[in-house]
């Protein structure tokens, strides 16, 4: 059977374009209580062979933007180009063969395999939509046995089932499966955050060896600061639907422009015991994070912010830029108030 590829648009990306490029997202659901805004106006870009993290407090939309993105989900408004692909135009054929390019790795790695299966089994689940990736039993053998060393599992795991492997082992046999299909985009959902600290480690350095080797692309979904300060190459910042904050990673950890990622920032827990950060480190968040059936006016976060003030419950804060010497992007953030802002 002849391999299925995606055929162009017209708007298919030049060489250099983004991987991903979204643009003025919004998505919204209803329910007897209302209408809830999930997505505010979304933009991100993910270029080739980078990891862009997505960090913010549950209920922000982190996970709805990683189903939108995964075509799990269509948005009301805005744009999503894949490749310089829309891939809610795509139908039929094309559609299957884009669903290849983006895959997911899960933050439970025991619930998102099949108890039932062996590694085997799972690793080769994929192929028996996408039929034409491994047309035969003699290729998908070899290709297990391969997908196996490139997580670092041994070629006698493919006949053991999940409850036989560690918590690492089963996330590394959720990292094979979606690499099965040779993905350009993983999306990976908070995928250490249910494993032990040293076995972490482990993962996040297999998924930047990865990277490196197959020059896959991440978004790394994540409310570990500390882990995403060491995967990714961008952050973006996400408050009740809403991007706040952009830019490199180093700017935004080391030179926040909102008050809310410096609030973020000052909790992330710390190795340092000298004492010197002290309690004037810590940027207390008042109250509670509102509901998204009931998003305040002007800044979002006007009720939590200690730099509030009338202009902020007025209107919607202004984008601000910081230029990054250097730097091949701004460094971005809605506030009306901002941190800091060169120049």
């Amino acid at each position: 059977m002849p391999e299925t590829t995606l055929e162009r648009t017209p708007d298919a990306a030049p060489s250099g374009a983004p991987l991903l490029d979204v643009t003025g997202v919004r998505k919204t659901f209803r329910s007897g209580r209302g209408r809830l805004t999930a997505l505010d106006g979304v933009d991100l870009r993910l270029g080739r062979g980078e990891t862009l993290g997505l960090v913010g407090e549950s209920g922000c939309g982190k996970s709805t933007l990683a189903r939108v993105l995964l075509r799990l989900e269509r948005p009301d408004a805005g744009t999503v180009r894949f490749d310089g692909v829309d891939p809610f135009a795509l139908r039929g054929r094309e559609l299957l063969a884009w669903r290849r390019r983006v895959q997911m790795v899960f933050q439970d790695p025991f619930a998102s395999l099949n108890a039932r299966m062996s590694a085997a089994d799972i690793i080769g689940e994929p192929w028996r939509t996408h039929r034409d990736v491994q047309p035969t039993a003699q290729a998908r053998q070899r290709r297990v046995r391969e997908l196996l060393d490139l997580v670092g599992l041994r070629e006698g795991d493919a006949h053991r089932h999940p409850n036989e492997f560690s918590g690492g082992q089963r996330q590394r046999l959720g990292i094979a499966r979606a690499l099965a299909l040779e993905p350009d985009l993983i999306v990976c959902d908070e995928p250490v955050s249910a494993l032990d600290l040293s076995v972490q480690a482990q993962v996040l350095n297999l998924l930047a060896d990865l990277q490196r080797r197959l020059g896959v692309s991440y978004v790394f979904i994540s409310h570990d600061l500390s882990v995403v300060r060491h995967v990714a190459d961008r952050v973006t910042v996400m408050y009740l639907g809403k991007v706040i904050e952009h830019g490199r990673t180093e700017e935004v950890f080391d030179r926040p422009l909102h008050p809310y990622t410096a609030a973020l920032l000052s909790a992330a827990p710390t190795l340092d015991v000298s004492g010197e950060a002290g309690a004037d480190r810590e940027i207390p968040l008042r109250g509670e994070i509102p509901s998204p059936f009931d998003i305040p006016s002007g800044c979002r976060f006007r009720t939590r912010c200690w730099k509030a003030e009338d202009r902020c419950r007025d209107a919607a804060p202004p984008l601000r830029t910081r230029v990054v010497d250097g730097g091949d992007e701004p460094h971005e953030g809605l506030c009306h108030f901002p941190l800091e802002v060169a120049g």
